[in-house]
């Protein structure tokens, strides 16, 4: 089936249409996928982007960072119990790689890589592909918000998340067109399981995306 590459939010939709019907949210624990609280509206977030993640001590992470051409807000990205604050700062991190990774035109790119496993890293690394065979990057800016936290009973982590790239665009880099994010495609509902390796990273081995199940 020919896929049509959209702006930013739109084009992880487009892109990972395997990952959406291989990754169902029925059954057993993993019911917890299938469904997000509290997805009615972002105003209440505070508008503040969050500050920089503390990183664990014995533990080199890779640093991420976005061109000034395009940045992200983390709104509300806190929480006062440290083993959900850790599911979120990594989750965070792999989000941040994933823009990188698409910027950088590297499907390969080392931070999507380790924050990364499984059929998340698959069809991550397929979506950058999808922007980089197209001469595709990101300009504009994203916000991220309502983050759910939670820890399963069999010990793997669930993050639900909200991402606003209303002000978001792709640009050709060849020829310079810019292609604004339409409105009505602009919210996605993120859902990811991750796992917590023995060196204390939480890996996204998941990801489920749903357009216009946020505002």
């Amino acid at each position: 089936m020919k896929r049509r590459f959209l702006p930013v939010a739109v084009a992880i939709t487009a892109s990972t249409a395997l990952l959406l019907t291989g990754c169902g949210s029925s059954g057993g624990d993993d019911d917890s996928l299938g469904k997000a609280k509290g997805t009615g509206g972002g105003g209440e977030d505070a508008s503040a982007p969050a500050s920089p993640s503390p990183k664990p001590a014995g533990i080199k992470r890779p640093e991420v960072k976005l061109p000034k051409s395009f940045q992200v807000e983390f709104a509300g990205w806190t929480n006062s119990d440290p083993k959900l604050q850790a599911i979120m700062d990594d989750g965070k991190e792999r989000l941040l790689a994933s823009y990188a990774a698409i910027i950088k035109g590297d499907p390969q790119h080392s931070a999507l890589a380790y924050y990364s496993e499984g059929d998340a890293l698959r069809t991550g690394t397929a979506w950058v592909k999808g922007f980089s065979d197209r001469d595709l990057t990101l300009i504009g800016k994203g916000r991220v918000y309502q983050p759910q936290p939670r820890i399963s009973p069999d010990g793997s982590g669930t993050l639900f998340y909200c991402v606003d790239e209303g002000k978001g665009s792709t640009k050709d880099t060849k020829t310079g067109k810019v292609t604004a994010t339409p409105a009505g495609d602009a919210f996605v509902l993120y859902r990811t399981k991750l796992r917590k390796t023995d060196e204390g990273v939480w890996k996204t081995t998941m990801v489920q995306t749903e357009r216009r199940a946020c505002k």
